[in-house]
């Protein structure tokens, strides 16, 4: 199993039609703030982190670390994307030694409802691909979020399972470049 580690980070930013995937910078710890504490973002994550106690506790430079982009438009940080590896403990796995990358994502609500999510997504998910080839990656969501069950549709991710976690149904999917998913 081959991951990745500091020898691929950070990439050369990934540019799409509308936005830039970038690693993050010093200019991006207010948005982080902001990303962490929004009730509206916190909704299918667990909630919202008190402002006070990330202004504490976020670094200067946030988010520097494999496998975590920042999603630029316009010069200005409007969310992030990672690809992570799933913890081992939670539910949902399509290895049985359980060393799947997990994509994640946030979006500043501001931003919602354009296609950046799709757009930042696709593009993470082509990067990945040519660096790891036929590495799966999977995605858990609560079903409850019609957003990003949409979204994990639209990218080509195929249902799993649906496991209950957090107290709510989670819909548990994969996807590999070794698939089409147009």
């Amino acid at each position: 199993m081959t991951e990745l580690g500091p020898a691929d980070w950070p990439p050369v930013p990934i540019k799409t039609e509308r936005l830039v995937l970038r690693e993050s910078e010093a200019r991006d710890r207010a948005a982080f703030i902001e990303l962490f504490a929004s009730p509206e973002v916190g909704t299918y994550l667990g909630g919202s982190r008190p402002r006070d106690e990330l202004e504490h506790t976020v670094p200067e430079v946030p988010g520097r670390r494999p496998g975590l982009f920042v999603i630029e438009l316009h010069g200005a940080m409007i969310g992030i994307i990672t690809l992570d590896r799933r913890d081992a403990e939670r539910p949902g796995h399509v290895r049985p030694e359980a060393e799947e990358t997990e994509l994640g994502y946030m979006i500043l609500p501001e931003s919602w409802g354009c296609g950046y999510a799709a757009e930042a997504c696709a593009a993470a998910l082509g990067w990945f691909a040519d660096m790891l080839p036929g590495e799966p990656v999977v995605l858990t969501t609560q079903t409850a979020n019609d957003r990003a069950m949409r979204l994990a549709a639209m990218l080509g991710f195929a249902e799993v399972e649906r496991f209950e976690e957090y107290g709510a149904e989670q819909w548990f999917g994969v996807w590999s470049s070794a698939t089409p998913s147009d």
